[in-house]
């Protein structure tokens, strides 16, 4: 993930494409934003700078490769889509092994305004982690 080794080097990182959503992924979105009256997702093509998922799991004590982890798991094929009031994203239901003592599934939170028709990957949160790295520091 180039992007967060400059982000954590002070760098600037720019906007990059990392994969896409699944068809079935991409039409659950769809389907989720039409529900609530939101534009539709057009393409399933998923972007990311990475400021946001580097700037909060590094705080939690994360290093930039639990972070591609993280990213490879909630991008998965099997992932779902997942919605509240909040947020929109897909959610991998199988649990990992996270190296800290957790079982975690990794929510993986899309940004569908700012860069549309395509999506961002803002964030990834990996549900689940009672134990943080830096608690075991």
């Amino acid at each position: 993930m180039a992007n967060l080794t400059l982000l954590k080097a002070g760098e600037r990182a720019k906007v990059v494409s990392i994969g896409y959503l699944t068809e079935t992924q991409h039409q659950a979105i769809n389907a989720i934003r039409q529900k609530e009256g939101k534009p539709l997702l057009v393409e399933p093509v998923v972007l990311f700078l990475g400021r946001h998922l580097y700037e909060s799991r590094s705080a939690d004590g994360y290093t930039i490769e639990d972070m591609a982890v993280m990213v490879e798991s909630a991008l998965s094929a099997e992932s779902i889509a997942h919605a509240h009031h909040k947020m929109t994203g897909v959610m991998n239901h199988s649990s990992r092994e996270d190296g800290y003592g957790n079982r975690v599934r990794d929510l993986g939170v899309l940004e569908l305004y700012a860069r549309r028709p395509k999506a961002e990957l803002l964030s990834v949160i990996p549900k689940g982690d009672d134990i943080k790295p830096k608690d075991l520091k």
